[in-house]
């Protein structure tokens, strides 16, 4: 940071530098500005930097993108975006306005009450359907106002759309081992390239369909007010044109995204399907996971690089990559299970390691592992590492289990959208039952059949005696009964037989590269 820049930020952290002298002054940064809070108003800065993909490196810079950012801001927040305002000096002196050199550019806005921030009115359960009209509302008539790039520059926006995600790409190659996983990273790069070349001529049908318009572009619940008089929506990309001139579906991508990162998939559901119907827009919603996965991905960059940025403290940056991790996992969701509430079900005879394969599964995408095991112990109020006796495994016994195994993983994606099962499932009649379950709450299930030879199966049972913390009871003197007592789910004709003896990382990395390689083909 120069001396020039430090003397501009120590003269807009003070309240008598403002003409209407605030009480204080509070300072908020992202990776690009700062925002400086003087109620009740609010000035911005660009922060003198070059990030690839945005440059405010000079003040000649600055100032034509904080033009840009007034005029284009006031389309969906007229009201708010007070002007442009230059900082001099004159006597060596700082001040607005004025004589002397101008060594800074900000813009002037209206402070927005933060209660009716849609980020705030998320966190306070405050948010239902009739919130998110108003919203589609303001948007829908927003692009529906926007004129369509003409073909050639269409064109041009989708084949910049594949430059941007190599260009995520290429930074999360950096943050591999920090905010994601290489098998995320691996993953996701996977289901992104697949599905460009798969889906060519779905994305050409928008140019071809007038969808790809000059949008906002950072269209998240942090951009977003809902007071009682006015939705208003700000912020948005003044920086980098081909951030902004994209399809509305990738515009609308965004927001949903966030409501599934909000814990609100019910609301991202509807708000993309009311913006599709009132757009009269039926091809929307099958590319809605391709682009809340690039959503994903931007989120998941730029809470990375601001995890390293030197004038963030400490704890800003550890709950920048916090957040990070939490986008990238989200990302990975899109491109694995979609955004539909659904169910994995890992099963398998005992010993086929489906509950290894399972608790790496839930650690990669973040969401809950149910495990039988641990239920029927919970159940019959005994340690999880303590073996039971023959009543723990009595037909009775197995039914509470079951039954508590399909009521806990119903409520769980009714809250979480997404949910893992780790039981055995050898009988038919278990199967059905949650299939059953299945049909009448109206969520996926997508079956993983763990298996592997006797000789391994036998292996591993040895080796539980010699282990402490194992949870199922079954040894190898159960092996014979057990084995018989599996039967074998040729029912679930769309299940995916997965060969289980190899490292569980390898097996968990093919497993979902499979899942991926689906999802791109829309199968």
């Amino acid at each position: 940071m120069t001396d020039q820049t430090r003397r501009v930020l120590d003269f807009l952290s003070r309240p008598e530098s403002y003409p209407h002298r605030p009480e204080r002054v509070t300072i908020v940064q992202t990776h690009a500005s700062w925002v400086f809070i003087a109620s009740p108003l609010v000035c911005k800065i660009k922060k003198p930097v070059n990030l690839g993909f945005l440059d405010f490196s000079t003040l000649e810079l600055r100032h034509e993108n904080c033009e840009r950012e007034v005029v284009l801001n006031r389309r969906l927040a007229e009201d708010i975006y007070l002007g442009v305002e230059s900082i001099q000096e004159h006597n060596g002196m700082l001040h607005f306005g004025g004589d002397g050199e101008i060594i800074e550019w900000c813009v002037m806005m209206c402070e927005l009450d933060p209660r009716f921030l849609l980020s705030h009115l998320l966190k306070e359960g405050s948010v239902g359907t009739a919130e998110m009209d108003r919203i589609v509302d303001k948007l829908s008539s927003f692009h529906a106002a926007q004129p369509p790039l003409a073909p050639n520059e269409a064109a041009t926006a989708i084949e910049r759309l594949r430059l941007a995600t190599d260009g995520n790409f290429q930074v999360a190659k950096d943050w591999i081992g920090k905010s994601l996983s290489q098998t995320c990273f691996d993953v996701i790069t996977h289901f992104t390239n697949e599905f460009f070349d798969r889906q060519n001529i779905l994305l050409e049908s928008r140019i071809l369909g007038g969808w790809i318009r000059d949008c906002h572009g950072d269209l998240h619940a942090e951009h977003i007010h809902l007071a009682p008089d006015a939705v208003r929506i700000y912020d948005c990309i003044e920086f980098n044109t081909r951030f902004r001139h994209i399809d509305i579906a990738n515009d609308i991508a965004f927001l949903a995204m966030d409501l599934d990162g909000n814990s609100r998939p019910d609301l991202a559901r509807h708000l993309a399907v009311r913006f599709a119907g009132l757009m009269n827009d039926p091809g929307m919603m099958p590319l809605m996971d391709f682009y809340k996965s690039y959503r994903a991905c931007v989120r998941g960059k730029v809470e990375s690089l601001h995890s390293a940025t030197e004038t963030a403290g400490e704890s800003e940056r550890a709950e920048s990559l916090a957040k990070a991790r939490r986008y990238y996992q989200l990302a990975l969701r899109y491109a694995v299970a979609g955004s539909d509430p659904c169910a994995f079900v890992f099963m398998g005879r005992v010993a086929s390691g489906k509950s290894s394969l399972a608790a790496a599964f839930g650690m990669e995408l973040g969401w809950p592992v149910l495990s039988s095991d641990h239920l029927r112990k919970n159940i019959a109020g005994i340690p999880p590492n303590q073996r039971g006796d023959a009543t723990l495994y009595s037909p009775e016994m197995s039914a509470r289990t079951y039954g508590a195994l399909n009521e806990e993983a119903a409520g769980t994606i009714d809250s979480r959208h997404g949910v893992i099962l780790d039981a055995t499932f050898s009988r038919r009649s278990d199967r059905n039952t949650l299939r059953d379950l299945a049909r009448k709450k109206g969520y996926r299930l997508i079956w993983i059949e763990a298996v592997v030879s006797d000789a391994v199966v036998q292996q591993r049972l040895r080796e539980r005696d010699l282990e402490q913390a194992v949870v199922s009871d079954a040894r190898l003197e159960n092996f014979a009964v057990l084995s018989a007592a599996y039967e074998a789910p040729a029912e679930i004709s769309g299940r995916i037989t997965m060969l289980n003896e190899k490292p569980v990382e390898s097996v968990l990395r093919t497993l979902l590269l499979e899942f991926a390689d689906r999802r791109a083909r829309f199968l």
